[in-house]
């Protein structure tokens, strides 16, 4: 996995990551668990359109809204777009 990016707790809430986002001006955040594993990618768009939508709460937690381990920020975009197309409005 591409840990390139800044490395984050997946516990954190979709507000701080956003935060850590645009403080570190990255598009992605790398995630991993309590034994600091990675364990997947998340990028701003797709945290935007969580945070923007209908069901949002502050109490959301990052490896709630993940999808499964991603390998590079490449197949993040890809897998997001993808996702975007298939999830329904929430």
């Amino acid at each position: 996995m591409d840990a390139s990016g800044p490395r984050v707790c997946d516990d954190m809430t979709v507000e701080v990551a956003l935060a850590v986002m645009a403080g570190a001006s990255v598009e992605y955040l790398t995630l991993c668990d309590g034994d600091d594993r990675c364990t997947g990618l998340i990028t701003r768009a797709r945290l935007a359109v969580l945070r923007d939508s209908s069901t949002y709460t502050d109490r959301i937690r990052l490896r709630e809204v993940l999808d499964g381990p991603l390998t590079s920020p490449g197949v993040v975009e890809e897998h997001d777009r993808a996702a975007d197309l298939l999830t329904p409005a929430l």
